[in-house]
């Protein structure tokens, strides 16, 4: 009869810490937190940078989007004068390029054999 008045104690203590760790537990916020900085790297396994969103010299928010080799394959900029969008082919020459800036807009689209169509209004 001990051994069971012992297990039954040991019970209980234990039930009462583990309500308690929760009665202690903070109520769960709404508001959820801000990330702050003036650039955000994204690495993968190797430690190697694959996408970097970052504030330039001049004042440009600028995303590069980077393959296996770190060759920027996708760059998305904005700035005070307007904004571009980069998509690199395999030999990292622009494939398409759209800007819209105060001067005008345009979409430049690039084959590899270097044939390209150039549309602005």
């Amino acid at each position: 009869m001990n051994s069971a008045r012992f297990a039954l104690g040991v019970t209980a203590v234990n039930l009462a810490l583990f309500l308690s760790a929760f009665a202690r537990r903070p109520p769960a916020s709404t508001e959820l937190p801000v990330l702050r900085g003036s650039a955000l790297e994204l690495v993968d396994a190797h430690g190697q940078i694959r996408g970097r969103l970052n504030i330039e010299p001049q004042g440009e928010v600028v995303l590069r989007l980077l393959d296996e080799r770190s060759t920027i394959r996708v760059k998305l900029g904005a700035g005070t004068d307007g904004s571009g969008l980069l998509l690199a082919n395999d030999v990292t020459a622009p494939g398409i390029h759209l800007l819209a800036t105060a001067a005008g807009s345009s979409v430049r689209v690039v084959n590899k054999d270097g044939r390209e169509r150039l549309i602005a209004p």
